[in-house]
């Protein structure tokens, strides 16, 4: 049974997101500041986090960078601050999505499940992707760049193995939202951007200038065929 980790300082609404995922066969622990979810994250870490971000002792953002720093956990972010800014600086520290509130139980449990689906994604019967320096192995769910392990989410994995399967093929951003979405639920083309921003960083030399990720201007992205 997956465990889920709920920060929320709203009790009516931490029980309500606890009670719906309880019913959903979650296992699940709430607490209410961010300082007791990095307890809890320490002493055990959950399948998956969800995290409101305006929490009474520090931001939510810090715990992203907190569990980022040796995790890559899964995190769904669950706040009312729904400024496209702060959906973008959630998904580029590394959050997995991001629901607004006031929001739909049901909705939160797809998602979650989405987002399992994605970091539980095993495919042994497929030989490791090659391109040049960088090797994909999909059943590991494992990047190197020659002898270096790059740590990518489940999300971040999932679209780069999108894009590497058909190198020069481009991809809209409605396409990649579905790739790594499973379903489209109430989502938005600018989060393709912050986690192409995310994965350039990590895997290109030069990330201002991108090897292995381009961009098609007007349409989305593709994988370099010459890589």
């Amino acid at each position: 049974m997956p465990s889920l980790l709920v920060v929320e300082d709203e009790p009516s609404l931490a029980r309500l997101v606890r009670d719906y995922l309880e019913r959903a066969s979650f296992q699940v622990v709430t607490t209410s500041t961010a300082e007791g979810a990095l307890r809890q994250i320490a002493a055990e870490m959950p399948s998956l986090i969800v995290l409101d971000l305006g929490l009474p002792d520090r931001d939510g953002l810090d715990v992203i960078r907190s569990v980022r720093r040796t995790s890559d956990t899964p995190i769904i972010v669950l706040t009312a601050r729904g400024e496209e800014s702060d959906r973008i600086v959630g998904l580029e520290l590394g959050a997995d999505d991001y629901v607004i509130k006031p929001f739909s139980p049901k909705e939160l449990v797809a998602r979650i499940r989405a987002v399992l689906r994605r970091s539980e994604r095993r495919e042994p019967q497929d030989a490791p992707i090659v391109a040049g320096e960088l090797t994909i192995d999909l059943p590991r769910m494992r990047v190197t760049r020659g002898e270096e392990t790059i740590d990518l989410t489940p999300t971040e994995f999932q679209l780069l193995v999108t894009l590497a399967r058909e190198p020069g093929r481009v991809f809209t951003r409605a396409h990649l939202l579905d790739a790594i979405h499973g379903v489209m639920i109430e989502s938005y083309e600018r989060a393709v951007d912050a986690h192409i921003k995310n994965l350039r960083r990590k895997l290109e030399v030069d990330s201002a200038h991108p090897h292995f990720i381009q961009t098609v201007h007007g349409v989305g992205y593709r994988f370099n065929d010459a890589a």
